[in-house]
């Protein structure tokens, strides 16, 4: 969301976010004071899951694990996976795009799609297809 210019939607959807040291530390960056660092309780887990995930994933979900109803944003298809057969709730960056649609927060999604594809995130077009058709553009 950073990349794109639209971090303030997080703040403006879910009001706080909460993001473990090790993402805190890929963004690289000073956080705005609507996002708080925690430490997920078992380091343990969060270790096994970095033996197939990156740092971060693994943190995000060790991390959401230690709530009983959170929604766990992540983009990368391998810890989605994860998270979800472990039973947490699921979104990423397309999900939070339409749901800022919906609320009237950005008024186009292929405008930001546009911007999307000027970085270096990818994503699957099928998905931005099926996003556009979701929000009706």
């Amino acid at each position: 969301m950073d990349k794109i210019g639209q971090l303030g939607l997080l703040k403006s959807i879910f009001g706080k976010i909460t993001v473990t040291k090790e993402i805190s530390e890929e963004f690289n960056k000073d956080l705005p004071d609507f996002i708080e660092v925690q430490y997920p309780k078992d380091k343990n887990y969060q270790r096994i899951l970095e033996n197939s995930l990156d740092a971060g994933e693994a943190s995000a979900i060790a991390l959401a694990l230690d709530y009983d109803d959170c929604l766990l944003i992540i983009d990368e298809t391998k810890g989605r996976r994860e998270a979800k057969s472990l039973g947490l709730k699921v979104t990423g960056t397309i999900g939070i795009l339409i749901v800022a649609k919906e609320k009237g927060l950005i008024p186009s999604l292929k405008k930001v799609f546009d911007k999307i594809g000027k970085t270096n995130f990818r994503i699957n077009k099928a998905l931005l297809v099926e996003a556009l058709k979701k929000s009706g553009e």
